[in-house]
């Protein structure tokens, strides 16, 4: 393999793997900067090994464990030795061992990890923004300019909020723990938000060269599923279970052979998976039996049903699809709510009706440098055989995105309505 591929693949491994470290280091030093430090020193070594002796059979339990002897040499070293020690609530015969320990842990125990990770993150201590962007860092293994697309943010705003929440959570000496009772319930919303954004992040890229990242998919899946045994009674927590579920069904349809996106609506629905499907109409279904009052995700979840009951997307209900984006309009208002509602409405009502609604929001600026909103201006100009314009919005959604898929999808579209115009 040449250098470069082998650095390529290295890194995957290690953005992968990233938070597992970071929360099963956590545990040990208590210290999540340091814990970043460790890891990141970790990956320097694999750069320089694995070219050269091979990758490991089992590579994240192989970075795990250079980072764990690199925290047994600091605190050697450290001359606070015995306060680190009793920091650590370890004693030094337990430090010999503590290498042998990471390649026991099973994936149950890493998630714990995670989990108490996310909860720690969540804490009331920090702002509801810092708590999101520390956590999608750490749990999600977000870049900081990843999360600045996610909330349509400059990327030094965030770089920020996350080097304040580590400060504020070192200072303050949270507990490394998952919370009960009220503390819990204080932090939960945001903990659901993470999932739900790192579930975002993996099902449509905003960054890089594929559309798709199933491994933080799968990783939002586990955490939901871990979340709803740990609040069995919380109803938006089997929400955003079944939102994930359901959206999960459709990921091996979303892509070609060429991994290049396909659109809902061209989707071989055939090869969206039934099982998760199921899971996913079970879910909803229980979050619906604890409350009369949907919130966000489980109407979200009904919305994302709607099309998994839809064998054909002729057989789409959309009148229903338009009166839940209302709903959730109310209920989570937000331009991008309004954005996926005049997709429905134009579905259910017209392209004519759709675009009032997208033309709306254009006027008010507010999505002014997001992709998708002149994605949706183009496909909806484009069915009002307004080609020219439509080009035109394709054109500038492809050099707002920064996902090469996606930039290529509306590049294709937009000469495909120029040479429309030309007929």
């Amino acid at each position: 393999m040449p250098a470069t591929d082998s650095t390529a693949a290295i890194e995957t491994v290690y953005r992968i793997e990233f938070p597992r470290l970071v929360a099963g280091l956590i545990r040990y030093v208590n210290d999540i900067g340091l814990a970043e430090e460790l890891a990141q020193d970790a990956l320097v070594d694999a750069l320089r090994q694995w070219p050269r002796d091979g990758t490991p059979n089992n590579p994240g339990a192989w970075l795990m464990t250079v980072a764990k002897r690199k925290a047994i040499d600091r605190i050697r070293r450290d001359r606070n030795l015995e306060t680190k020690q009793v920091e650590m609530g370890r004693t030094h015969d337990a430090q010999a061992t503590l290498v042998d320990d990471v390649i026991d842990l099973d994936d149950d125990h890493i998630v714990d990890d995670r989990l108490r990770l996310m909860f720690v993150a969540c804490h009331p201590v920090l702002s509801v923004p810092s708590r999101i962007a520390l956590a999608l860092r750490l749990l999600g293994g977000l870049t900081t300019e990843e999360i600045a697309r996610a909330f349509l943010q400059p990327e030094t705003t965030i770089a920020q909020r996350i080097v304040r929440a580590k400060r504020t959570i070192a200072q303050a000496g949270i507990p490394f723990e998952v919370p009960t009772g009220e503390d819990r319930a204080a932090r939960l919303a945001s903990v659901l938000e993470v999932v739900y954004l790192i579930f975002n992040e993996g099902y449509s890229a905003t960054v890089g060269e594929e559309w798709l990242r199933p491994d933080l998919c799968a990783e939002a899946l586990r955490l939901g599923r871990l979340l709803a045994a740990l609040a069995p009674d919380e109803s938006e927590v089997h929400g955003l279970l079944a939102l994930i579920e359901l959206q999960s069904s459709r990921l091996a349809a979303r892509v070609g052979p060429e991994l290049e996106p396909v659109l809902l609506l061209d989707q071989d629905r055939r090869r969206w998976d039934p099982l998760l499907i199921h899971r996913g109409l079970a879910s909803l279904a229980r979050a619906n039996e604890l409350t009369s009052a949907p919130g966000p995700y489980a109407l979200q979840a009904a919305i994302a049903a709607c099309h998994a009951r839809a064998a054909r997307p002729e057989d789409t209900d959309w009148d229903q699809l338009a009166e839940l984006y209302a709903l959730l309009a109310i209920a989570m208002p937000s331009p991008i709510v309004e954005l996926n509602r005049a997709v429905a409405v134009s579905m259910s009502s017209g392209p004519t009706a759709g675009l009032e609604i997208v033309d709306a929001l254009h006027d008010a600026q507010s999505l002014d440098g997001y992709h998708l909103l002149h994605s949706v201006r183009g496909d909806l100009l484009s069915k009002l055989d307004r080609h020219a314009e439509a080009s035109a919005a394709f054109a500038l959604a492809a050099s707002l995105t920064r996902n090469e898929s996606e930039r290529r999808l509306s590049e294709q579209r937009a000469q495909a309505s120029a040479q429309r115009a030309r007929r």
